[in-house]
């Protein structure tokens, strides 16, 4: 179509992402490719349901409108089958590969990052929606025009709205067949219960604070099902215990609550949590200038971005005044 497949960024079970440009605007997007052998693998009975599942994920992300959910320009189906997504290009990390190559993050940092992730989850169980899938590399921070630490919630893949689609257990993922990540999956979905609601991604976004500030998974566990059976049994370690960095009681405190067992002990809402954690940001400021130097040392503008910035001021220096 319009988009120009540049550099292959990314594959996995279901298809590839490509870094690709607009032919006619220039500007640089993701493309996620859904290979036709996905389809193929499901039968015929069950290649509907999985097209309808695909779609939903595209229609689903256009109606978000946070600023912290990724934005999804277009999708439709390739000539030769595939079905693909094109959604804005980030500049910066996911929080598993951040974590992964740089260290636990501070605390203060953290709270910035899980009120951003809140802000995107709260209109989306607004309206309905259930992520079902929130883990580190489903949250992005990048560098998004002039500001940094800017947090993209990604793949709405496993949303959940509340009318169920006939076949939508068959979705191909790489999560567990309850829906969601095992390591991050929560108590009520690890059980096999198939109705939740926004708490069980206010469960795994307690997991991913965790994993922020330890580096740690709340139940590290050799096999898919031992971390199931220990997020719907085992108490888990306050994530002070966890790291050598200094992690306050008040954090220990409300990380430990989004991981409570019955829901009802949890947040009842990610707006809450926002307050909550806005709350303590307030004893816990994180200075933006440290987030820039941050991202200066660490992840520099790219040079072709610097000149096609100076390609531009170009064009418009020649272009006849008004």
């Amino acid at each position: 179509g319009s988009y120009q497949l540049e550099e292959r960024l990314g594959v996995g079970g279901m298809g590839e992402v490509w870094r690709a440009r607009h032919r006619l605007l220039a500007r640089p997007a993701a493309v996620k490719l859904i290979r036709p052998e996905v389809f193929e693998a499901a039968g015929v009975a069950k290649q509907s349901a999985l097209r309808l599942r695909f779609e939903r994920e595209a229609q689903t992300t256009a109606l978000l409108k946070s600023p912290h959910t990724i934005n999804l320009f277009d999708y439709g189906v390739t000539d030769e089958g595939a079905f693909y997504y094109v959604m804005e290009l980030l500049d910066g990390f996911d929080l598993k590969t951040l974590v992964e190559r740089f260290g636990p993050l501070s605390v203060e940092r953290t709270l910035q990052v899980l009120m951003q992730a809140c802000h995107s989850l709260a209109e989306a169980h607004a309206t309905g929606l259930v992520h079902r899938d929130i883990t580190p590399a489903n949250i992005f921070l990048c560098r998004y025009g002039r500001d940094v630490d800017f947090v993209k919630v990604l793949d709405f893949g496993l949303v959940k709205p509340e009318m169920v689609l006939p076949g939508s257990d068959a979705a191909p993922t790489n999560a567990d067949r309850v829906g969601g990540t095992p390591a991050f999956i929560s108590p009520e979905r690890a059980r096999g219960q198939r109705q939740s609601d926004g708490r069980a991604d206010i469960y795994a976004l307690g997991c991913v604070g965790y994993w922020l500030v330890t580096g740690a998974l709340v139940f590290p566990r050799s096999s898919a099902m031992a971390m199931a059976v220990a997020h719907s049994q085992a108490e888990p370690e306050p994530p002070s215990r966890r790291t050598e960095l200094p992690v306050p009681a008040s954090f220990d405190a409300l990380m430990l609550e989004c991981l409570a067992k019955a829901p009802a002990d949890r947040p009842p809402t990610a707006e809450v949590l926002a307050r909550r954690l806005e709350a303590l940001a307030v004893d816990l400021p994180w200075d933006r200038g440290l987030a820039r130097d941050w991202w200066n040392l660490h992840h520099p503008i790219d040079p072709s971005r610097k000149r096609l910035a100076a390609d531009t001021t170009a064009v418009r220096t020649v272009l006849p005044r008004r």
